[in-house]
């Protein structure tokens, strides 16, 4: 297993972080744990989660996908996991159970330090922006989880460039570390935040996770696989264009011998901002492709063919003005 710092900081992480999305609701906690298994064996000790993972939208089973995970974290040596997960979304149906609100903060850590069996999180992150939430009140809600030994790291997810220079620079008036890790949607199909997320990220040291690393399955073989309904169906919402892309990128992938599955993680694992991109298998041989990944290196040629293919939006303002 091939390991890196989280950011600027002294944790290492494996450069293949075990998404636990799917557990639950999608896979039974049996397959779950043969999963977690799996990627504890070969040395993945990058686990994240949410608060909000398993429930569905407004549904009863909040937290599932936590207790899941959990179940599981008993059963291995604690100090050799890196648990991530977040907090944002509706946890209930109260005014004060979603947002990033110190209140709900409190509320939340409390519950996902129940859910998943264990008394501190490595990783704590801002699951999505509050448009006009108070740095300062979250800074400090922060700031006391961390005295308290709850949490040791914090990070935000889907944040814009200037909310993640925003948030830093206020963490650097109080003198603290700060956010760590951005986790956003990329891959080869959806490189918007090379404009501006990127270069804040780099700047203020956070590292990249990458969630969706495969487009929703778009980078996956999607032709290859247009038997099963899933992606049958994800091939019908596709307009001409995409389609086409999506033939001559699975096209290169079978010239070079590669799986474009395999491909497609194996790109972000040689941009220099990610970290790790964040994989949500739902079977075994998922994160068996995963791993497969970290052994792939790719070419200064290789990787100009895959920007013409999936080309980038480049860094704003050059990407858009002279």
């Amino acid at each position: 297993m091939l390991y890196t710092s989280l950011g600027r900081s002294s944790l290492r992480v494996s450069r293949i972080c075990l998404g636990t999305m799917n557990f639950g609701p999608v896979v039974g906690t049996a397959a779950s744990h043969e999963i977690l298994d799996l990627a504890f064996a070969a040395g993945i000790n990058f686990i994240d989660s949410a608060d909000v993972y398993g429930s569905g939208p407004f549904g009863d089973n909040y937290g599932q996908s936590e207790e899941v995970l959990g179940e599981w974290v008993t059963t291995r040596p604690r100090d050799q996991l890196v648990l991530a997960t977040k907090v944002h979304g509706p946890m209930g149906e109260g005014p004060n159970d979603e947002g990033l609100s110190a209140l709900h903060i409190r509320h939340a850590v409390e519950g996902s330090l129940r859910r998943m069996r264990t008394d501190y999180i490595d990783l704590y992150q801002m699951h999505h922006i509050v448009p006009g939430a108070q740095v300062d009140e979250i800074w400090e809600a922060f700031s006391v989880l961390r005295q308290q030994g709850k949490v040791l790291y914090f990070g935000s997810s889907n944040f814009p460039g200037w909310n993640i220079a925003q948030y830093q620079e206020a963490a650097q008036d109080r003198h603290l570390l700060g956010l760590v890790a951005e986790q956003s949607v990329y891959n080869l199909a959806q490189r918007a935040i090379e404009q501006e997320v990127i270069p804040a990220a780099e700047h203020y040291g956070l590292g990249i996770l990458p969630w969706s690393p495969l487009g929703g399955g778009l980078l996956a073989g999607l032709l290859q696989k247009s038997d099963r309904a899933r992606s049958a169906k994800k091939l019908d919402e596709l307009g001409d264009e995409t389609r086409d892309r999506v033939a001559r990128y699975e096209a290169l992938a079978g010239e070079w011998g590669l799986d474009p599955a395999e491909l497609g993680l194996a790109w972000l694992l040689h941009q220099p901002a990610v970290t790790a991109p964040i994989v949500g298998p739902r079977t075994t041989g998922q994160i068996e492709s995963a791993l497969r990944a970290l052994e792939i290196t790719l070419s200064a040629e290789q990787l100009e063919a895959l920007d013409e293919l999936w080309p980038g939006p480049g860094r704003a303002p050059e990407g858009y003005a002279w």
